[in-house]
This record gives structure tokens, sequence and C-alpha cells, in this order.
């Protein structure tokens, strides 16, 4: 996957309205514009917005029934950006531990050191 693609599927998960569709779509299955205007707090145009960003990111693909488009959230896409936010959240959880690693040395070396101080200004 390249980095414009990575860019743009993060793009496309970062909002919260979509995020919202693509578990409608889920729940129900699929859905048109309109089906999915009914049931968010967004005009069908505004959705049909959202469902673009969405297709180009891969994420649905729409098939066209009657007058209507009906969109399907892509399973394989959805996967692979699901292990894309598990790697990051990986890599941010091994340097939040190097943080707190560091700060817990930096503490003990603080501590320590009032130790030692307070011990001269007692002698």
């Amino acid at each position: 996957m390249s980095a414009a693609i990575d860019d743009e599927l993060w793009s496309a998960v970062g909002d919260p309205t979509r995020r919202r569709m693509l578990d409608q779509l889920l729940r129900d299955g699929g859905g048109t514009a309109t089906s999915l205007s009914d049931r968010l707090p967004v005009t069908r145009q505004a959705v049909a917005k959202h469902l673009g960003v969405l297709d180009r990111a891969g994420l649905v693909h729409a098939a066209a029934v009657g007058r209507e488009r009906r969109y399907r959230v892509d399973d394989d896409q959805l996967s692979r950006a699901v292990a894309q936010l598990s790697a990051v959240g990986a890599a941010w959880d091994a340097r939040l531990q190097r943080i707190k690693a560091i700060a817990e040395a930096i503490e003990r070396t603080t501590s320590d050191n009032d130790d030692h101080d307070e011990g001269a200004d007692h002698a």
C-alpha cells in the first residue's frame, strides 16, 4: 500500500461522520445515500460527498440499483485499515513505555539526589 493511499485511508476514517456511516453500512449490509441520510444527522448531499471520500479510499464500493447507487463496505480494505491502526497503536504504546521508563529513571535520580542532599544538610 503506498503512502498516498495510506493518507487517503487515514483521512477517510479520521472523520467521525464517515466512521458512523461505515458502522451503519456494516450493520445494514449496505445502503444508499438516501437511506444513510435518513439515519444520520446529515443531508443526503453531505452523505454523497462522504461516500465519495470512502469510495476513493477503497473502503466502500457502489453498484447501481435503479436510480440510486447502493454502497457496501469493502471488507478487505477495512481489514487493512484496522491492521494499520493496530500497528500505529502498538508503535505508540512502545513509545509511551519508553517515555515512562525515562520519566521513572529521572524520578529515581532526582529522588536519590534529594535524599543525598538532605543527608548533607543534616551533617
